[in-house]
């Protein structure tokens, strides 16, 4: 009987070259898990439903080996994510997204400038200069009280005031 000697065992053994199905599933567990518990506007989920979607194919034994599964989870993650984040945020009505709590839409401003009927000019609401659009088919004269029917990001739609007698 022949003992051992420490040249006849592999002390260091060589890693698998592929990762176990488990691992890509937990993988995508934590990434999607991470963009619920954020606000980020679904981009990790993504990553999560591809690490997902490796893992289920390596259960089946398709996922090949381990550049190939790198490979499948980018492209699959990125190809996910530029065709379907659009689709989402819209079905989920984020695109513009939260709706401010205060509304300028209601409240008086004055012209700085005259503002030609469908123009863009400034005005001064609440001490601060904002763009405007004249709504109307009539100018608007600097100085001229107007009213802010809508706003769109940073822009003011305006009427002028009616003049009380």
């Amino acid at each position: 009987m022949r003992l051992k000697t420490p040249h006849d065992v592999s002390i260091i053994e060589a890693p698998s070259d592929n990762m176990a199905w488990w691992h890509w599933l937990v993988i995508g567990i934590v990434l999607v898990a991470l963009e619920m518990a954020a606000s980020g506007g679904f981009y990790v989920i993504f990553f999560g439903v591809a690490a997902i979607a490796i893992s289920i194919l390596r259960v089946v034994d398709l996922a090949g080996p381990a550049w190939v599964q790198l490979l499948l989870f980018s492209v699959i993650s990125v190809a996910s994510l530029v065709v379907f984040r659009q689709r989402l945020l819209r079905s989920w009505q984020l695109e513009g997204g939260a709706t401010d709590i205060d509304s300028l839409v209601g409240d008086t401003a004055f012209a700085l400038e005259d503002i030609a009927a469908g123009a863009v000019g400034r005005v001064e609401l609440r001490g601060t200069t904002w763009s405007a659009r004249n709504s109307t088919h009539e100018g608007i004269p600097k100085g001229r009280r107007c009213t802010v029917i809508r706003t769109d990001q940073l822009m003011l739609f305006v009427r002028p005031e009616e003049a009380t007698t």
